[in-house]
């Protein structure tokens, strides 16, 4: 898909060495769920291709300054009405080099995502989760009209050793169709 600046797609294992270009920098890799320890470790982890499957690259004049994580899942429901929860939900996040910041193309990357999910895969809510410290990243959803709907104390291990409260954000369809 293309916006007024950015072109999004899905990645390919060529694009594993820019996308570790940025994700090793200590901006991006304090935050990140995972993290290999050196470029060859994580050409092997971004060639698996369930990794690919939910991956999208983010490019400003063909080069990758982001990536953008999908998973459509099922909402949770009760057993006699399971079948209608699936396929409904959508998990997003992102990754993007901090010499891009401060100019609106995460922003921009992430509400052409959400439109995707909305419009064309159908999904009635979207969800996003980070770290309460990674600041930059719940600003991003708040601008986008994500709502925060969880806020867990000491519920997530950081790499470095301690205990971190974690933020949970979500919205629904009809909020996105009502900005």
């Amino acid at each position: 898909m293309r916006t007024e600046r950015l072109s999004i797609r899905p990645v390919t294992v060529d694009d594993a060495g820019a996308v570790w270009r940025y994700r090793q920098l200590p901006d991006v890799y304090d935050w990140i769920t995972t993290a290999p320890a050196d470029a060859e470790a994580f050409e092997a982890y971004f060639a698996d291709p369930g990794r690919q499957a939910v991956t999208l690259a983010v490019e400003q004049d063909g080069v990758v300054i982001g990536d953008l994580y999908l998973h459509v899942e099922d909402a949770w429901a009760q057993t006699e009405v399971k079948a209608l929860a699936h396929g409904v939900q959508a998990e997003i996040g992102w990754a993007f080099d901090p010499a891009y910041g401060g100019r609106g193309l995460a922003t921009e990357a992430v509400a052409a995502l959400l439109g995707v999910c909305f419009s064309e895969l159908g999904v009635r809510r979207v969800v996003a989760n980070c770290f309460a410290d990674n600041t930059p990243s719940w600003r991003l959803m708040e601008r986008l009209g994500m709502r925060r709907e969880t806020h867990n104390v000491a519920e997530s291990l950081h790499r470095s050793g301690r205990w971190l409260d974690g933020y949970g954000y979500a919205l629904l369809a009809e909020e996105w169709q009502a900005r």
